[in-house]
């Protein structure tokens, strides 16, 4: 398997495309985005656990009930969520998609992203199709680009691999600054693949490998109304259809987790205001649980998130957030480290402090990416979650978000 070009482009019969249609007052930035696959594809889709949901998402859970879907379509500025008519402008995007390419209503992802509670007028998002739709080809990233709300840097990634002697692809793109925190779906990702593979499979695919990917983010701790991550597979590779949990089922999941974990990443990386990508791994659990219960607690922590961003090595925030994680640990065995490429340093031994240098410390956690390294001793099982250091550019953007 290796990484290459193209994004949600890189799967043969795949076209993407991004403009600026006038929903977002900057004209500079594109705010509707069209992935578009030249024949039906299964498809299978994660939703946000929020009980209040954008209407797109109710929209997109009806049209690929069937597991079948051929577009996406999606808006940037507003949420279309809270909305009287919200429901109804969902369907009439996806009905200006079977206006202009042929793709049928009900076999179209629609999805938006924004300011909660706005009207959303369908008047630009109509006006723009025609563009929209003319400037569709391997454009991934201009997609990539209308997807962003308070994103710096756009998202994504595309790999190839074999199944059965046959080069297959998967390329996403993906949104995500603000409102993220596990219990998937906590952003908007798009997945495009041109393996052959059964909608049953594709969903269970998508559901195992959220767990330890997309569920194992938190920017802020707010579960946002709109997300979810959806996956198209066209068939286009030209594999033996996967059906069951043999061999290329594996292979296909192995390629699937690479994409998810890259933008997983991405995504924490570029949290509002962030400076730094932190990752903590946790190992010697006594099982799953316990192990994902620590490493989400420690991202989660503001405190922790806090000390990250000044550099301070107060270990001590670590445990505090083990501690009150619910998880059942003995605190007597808990190890800490802090790693990043300026080095690696012990913090913390058998649930107590150690000497260790405050200069290398510094130097270690002012780099952009810094793991934070737990060993519970107590088992075989191991976890990692990615979140971002809390600063005061967090405040400042969801300070003033809406106006």
């Amino acid at each position: 398997m290796k990484i290459i070009n193209g994004g949600v482009c890189a799967a043969k019969g795949f076209k993407a495309s991004g403009i600026h249609c006038g929903i977002r007052r900057n004209r500079q930035k594109r705010d509707l985005s069209l992935i578009v696959s030249e024949t039906p594809a299964s498809a299978a889709a994660v939703y946000t656990t929020n009980l209040v949901k954008g209407a797109p998402l109710t929209v997109t859970k009806q049209n690929i009930s069937n597991g079948i879907a051929q577009a996406v379509i999606c808006n940037s500025g507003n949420a279309n969520t809270c909305n009287e008519n919200g429901i109804e402008i969902a369907e009439k995007m996806c009905g200006l998609v079977q206006e202009h390419t042929g793709i049928p209503a009900g076999d179209v992802i629609v999805a938006s992203t924004g300011v909660i509670g706005q009207p959303l007028d369908i008047t630009p998002i109509a006006n723009g199709m025609h563009e929209l739709v003319s400037a569709l080809g391997d454009n991934s990233g201009y997609a990539a680009e209308g997807i962003m709300t308070t994103d710096t840097v756009k998202k994504e990634i595309a790999v190839e691999f074999e199944l059965g002697g046959k080069a297959c692809r998967i390329g996403g793109i993906a949104k995500g600054s603000g409102m993220i925190h596990p219990n998937m779906a906590t952003m908007l990702v798009f997945i495009t693949s041109d393996v052959n593979i059964s909608p049953e499979m594709l969903q269970k695919a998508l559901s195992t490998d959220i767990a330890d990917t997309f569920n194992m983010i938190s920017i802020d701790g707010d579960t946002s109304t709109n997300d979810m991550v959806t996956v198209l597979a066209n068939a286009q590779a030209g594999n033996a259809r996967i059906t069951d949990e043999g061999e290329d089922f594996k292979i296909f999941m192995k390629a699937l987790n690479t994409v998810n974990v890259y933008l997983s990443r991405m995504i924490a990386g570029d949290g509002e205001g962030a400076t730094k990508l932190l990752e903590c791994k946790v190992s010697g659990a006594r099982d799953a649980e316990t192990a994902k219960t620590v490493a989400k607690s420690v991202i989660c922590s503001s405190l922790t998130k806090a000390a990250m961003f000044g550099a301070d090595a107060n270990w001590g925030r670590v445990l505090c957030a083990i501690g009150y994680s619910g998880a059942q640990v003995d605190v007597g065995k808990i190890s800490c480290a802090f790693s990043s490429k300026s080095g690696s340093i012990t913090v913390c031994k058998n649930g107590a402090g150690v000497e260790f240098s405050e200069e290398l410390a510094k130097k270690i956690l002012l780099e952009k990416e810094i793991e934070i390294l737990i060993e519970l001793h107590d088992g075989g099982f191991d976890a990692t979650a990615w979140g971002c250091d809390l600063t005061y550019d967090y405040v400042r953007i969801n300070g003033d978000y809406r106006t």
